[in-house]
């Protein structure tokens, strides 16, 4: 075995344990595992946890995680015992819209390669012969449900020994009953952790604390948001019906149970029922008033994560299971608890490197559910560099600095809490806290009606109802047919009336929310040249759209960078994992040659920007500036200063929904007036205030991809149908050397444009689609075409599949029958763009 690098992993639990077994198995050495528990029952998360692993969940990473922890599980044992019971699980749907949601579900899963199938009601008493599918109370009855054969039980603490085991013998060191007091740090650099019986010496910290994450990023000052709930569980006592069923104690046979009408959920333990109950309030747990439990007096009914039963919040739990589940009608709470769990803003983990401390990495808010697949990412992402899944949606840098802060995190999380078992869709908005960021033309988008749906904290109008006349003048072939109940959620027909306007007038949108970066220095250009796939060594005056690959040759994130002077560049971004990544690569390059120092700024709050687009943008801006704004003036992917009505302005010549017009930078203290110029001036052109409908309509229409849905980091520029990004013969950018490796293997898959046939059915993303009858790939993006006059979709799909060929996507159950199309739809000769 070769030398590595001194690993310290803090928390011997699910997490823990699977990441220093993913190490050992690469060859690492020079592990050790600190847990302040005793490693026989750690008294973390881990050791109360049911073992419940449903894979079922929208995020196609979320359900990578849970398969392979599905998988190790399965394969780890001993004695001829694994530690997974695979008895399936099995969904409820007691209303017609939750059974309509397991439709889309089962969808779902088999868009990322999960057996499913719904059954109806008669079936799930066979699979379940406890439910009563008769009249429930309230009128409810049980319709049917989503069975996933290959869900189960996991026997977490049963794991966690055999790791520990296994892990030993490939030389990890284990450290239980030692408490983490700091983490010892040189030169931006983790140098050790410190305990209660001295310091490890270390150059990898990986915290897998669980809810004890949160302190310990305050020791290295770094904000991790999460926040400690209990959720209550209880097990009944033994119920006749279930004598001599199972063989083990805490054994199973009957595929776990989610009743989520009503927030709960079932499985077996031996002759009794485990019943989890999300429906009770949420409870917030002090940190402080945790038990204090000595290793001594640790046992399976006395640790740090289990906090007393509040049987007053589990009445209503327990009188809806004696509903659903008649046998228990003769049994009693034998024992119960409310057992500790981390929830985050988002519902998603929280994986990577602090940003400002080399070598200290986290994986926290990780269920058991995922735990091993987690653990397989940050092996991966530590050895490597780069994971071979996609973390977009667990990135630790992925909040905003307001989400971080306690306050938003204790409200988010307790909300993600309520709404864990509800139906929600694709674009549910968050009910509070709202209006934490704003652009400086929100209270002109209130007079005019917007309606808002939110992101990263920013209110963006997605409509806006001062439109809804237009709707009267709307020309018959811009009339977009009417949708179907969950399609029309947070959808006007008014965002047809905003696209006609801009496609033949004039609109103007707020595009503040896209991140903005300012990086300048005499290493500006070097820095971008050496990260990015563009050729940014231009003439000031250049916009570049180009992309940041990882190592492999995967699309970390895609960028436009307009070069403002020799030593200043502006970027879009996608979020604020790109802020930090770029900051991070200043400072390692600045400290590698101070010559070539750069300083990476997010100026988003202290900007705004408008898209002023649509054929007659010319002429509005013509009556508020004096600047050539021609053609020679300002050619397209150019840009300049301009003063439009006295205010000093960052034009951009670019478009994103495929118009003539620029993107209009200020700083946000003349923001108002900006706004209310160009209105003022469009107002003989027809211009409107549109919104993120309209503009998510005509992206579509032009083929413009959204990096996190469209491609992720694993996919390569070629793939995905953005090759002409790399700039020819450039080569000694990060991921070169793999892209070009990448680009003689044939893909497998590649991204196309479908359009859906019958003209009228809208699809919202992530459903299935198939190629002579069989499942092989899935739905990215989709909106309906308002200026094509159809539903437009983008897939995933087998490179074989080429355009003209016929597809169906799965729709709730149903097929439909869609085309792969040549894209982009509109303007493919980009005149309008050009102007």
């Amino acid at each position: 075995m070769s030398a590595s690098p001194r690993v310290v992993i803090i928390g011997a639990g699910i997490v823990g344990t699977n990441l220093a077994d993913e190490l050992a198995s690469r060859g690492w050495n020079g592990i050790t595992v600190v847990e302040q528990g005793p490693l026989e029952l750690a008294g973390g998360s881990t050791s109360h946890a049911p073992g419940l692993v449903f894979q079922n969940n929208p995020s196609r990473t979320m359900t990578e995680f849970a398969t392979y922890t599905v998988n190790k599980l399965l394969a780890l044992g001993k004695d001829g015992e694994s530690c997974f019971n695979q008895v399936g699980g099995l969904e409820l749907a007691t209303t017609p819209e939750r059974l309509a949601d397991l439709k889309r579900k089962m969808g779902v899963m088999t868009s990322w390669g999960v057996e499913s199938r719904i059954v109806d009601a008669d079936e799930c008493e066979k699979i379940y012969p406890l439910l009563n599918t008769g009249k429930l109370t309230g009128g409810r009855e049980v319709l049917g449900g989503l069975l996933i054969p290959t869900d189960g039980l996991a026997l977490a603490a049963r794991a966690v020994q055999l790791l520990i085991e296994r892990t030993r013998e490939r030389g990890v060191t284990y450290r239980g009953s030692t408490t983490v007091t700091g983490i010892a740090q040189e030169g931006g650099k983790v140098t050790g952790v410190e305990t209660s019986s001295g310091v490890i010496p270390a150059d990898i910290v990986v915290s897998c604390a669980g809810f004890w994450g949160r302190e310990l990023g305050r020791m290295v000052g770094l904000e991790v948001p999460l926040l400690p709930l209990a959720h209550q569980y209880a097990i009944t006592t033994p119920l006749a019906e279930l004598e001599n069923v199972n063989e083990l104690p805490n054994g199973a046979s009957k595929p776990i149970l989610r009743y989520q009408d009503k927030d709960l959920y079932y499985r077996e333990w031996g002759d009794r029922i485990g019943i989890g109950s999300y429906a009770h309030r949420p409870m917030p747990v002090d940190m402080s008033a945790l038990p204090k439990v000595s290793a001594e007096d640790m046992s399976d009914h006395r640790m740090p994560s289990r906090l007393d039963f509040t049987l007053e919040d589990f009445v209503p739990a327990w009188e809806d299971s004696q509903d659903l589940l008649p046998a228990l009608r003769s049994t009693e709470i034998q024992d119960g608890f409310n057992g500790i769990f981390s929830f985050t803003p988002d519902g998603g983990p929280l994986m990577g490197e602090a940003p400002d401390l080399e070598g200290f990495f986290v994986a926290e808010a990780v269920w058991v559910t995922h735990s091993a697949g987690v653990a397989k990412a940050m092996a991966e992402l530590i050895i490597d560099g780069q994971p071979q899944t996609d973390l977009h949606g667990c990135e630790l840098t992925r909040f905003e600095k307001v989400q971080t802060s306690d306050a938003y995190v204790s409200e988010t999380s307790q909300q993600n809490f309520v709404e864990i078992y509800d139906v929600m869709h694709p674009l549910q908005p968050r009910e509070s806290p709202r209006d934490l960021r704003v652009s400086p033309f929100n209270v002109r988008q209130k007079e005019l009606g917007a309606f808002f749906l939110e992101s990263a904290a920013w209110e963006r109008p997605h409509w806006f109802e001062a439109n809804r006349g237009l709707l009267e003048e709307l020309p018959a072939e811009w009339q977009a047919p009417e949708r179907d109940k969950w399609s029309a959620m947070f959808h006007s027909p008014i965002s047809a009336a905003e696209a006609w306007k801009t496609r033949t007038a004039v609109g103007l949108f707020d595009m503040t929310p896209l991140k903005r970066l300012s990086v300048t220095g005499p290493g500006a250009q070097a820095l971008l040249h050496r990260l990015s796939t563009g050729n940014i060594a231009k003439k000031p005056g250049a916009v570049t759209y180009c992309l940041l690959l990882g190592d492999d040759g995967g699309i970390r994130s895609d960028v436009t960078v307009a070069r403002l002077a020799e030593e200043e560049f502006q970027l879009g971004v996608n979020s604020n994992v790109d802020f930090d990544y770029l900051r991070v690569e200043a400072r390692r390059q600045s400290a590698a040659d101070p010559s070539q120092w750069a300083h990476v700024t997010d100026i988003t709050g202290s900007t705004c920007c408008i898209g002023l687009w649509g054929p007659l943008a010319r002429e509005v801006m013509g009556k508020v500036s004096t600047d050539d704004l021609t053609n020679d003036g300002l050619k397209y992917f150019r840009t300049k200063q301009i003063s439009v009505g006295g205010i000093p302005v960052t034009a951009m010549r670019l478009s994103y929904v495929g118009e003539l017009g620029w993107e209009l930078y200020t700083t946000a203290e003349y923001g108002l007036k900006l706004w209310d110029l160009l209105f003022e001036a469009g107002s003989e052109y027809g211009i409107i205030a549109a919104g993120r409908g309209a503009f998510n309509s005509m992206r579509l229409e032009k083929g413009y991809r959204l990096w996190g849905t469209d491609m992720t980091t694993e996919h390569h520029p070629y793939q995905a149908g953005l090759g002409f990004s790399v700039a020819k013969d450039k080569t000694g950018f990060v991921g070169a050397e793999a892209l070009a490796v990448r680009r003689e293997q044939p893909a497998a898959k590649t991204l196309r444009c479908l359009t859906v046939d019958d003209g009228t059915s809208v699809v919202l993303g992530k459903e299935p689609v198939y190629v002579a009858g069989e499942a092989v790939g899935y739905v990215t993006s989709a909106a309906y075409g308002f200026t094509v006059r159809k539903p437009i979709a983008y897939a995933w799909l087998p490179t074989s599949v080429t355009e003209g060929d016929s597809v169906e996507i799965e729709y709730f159950g149903r097929r439909v029958a869609a085309t792969v199309s040549a894209e982009p739809l509109f303007d493919p000769g980009m005149e309008r763009l050009r102007g």
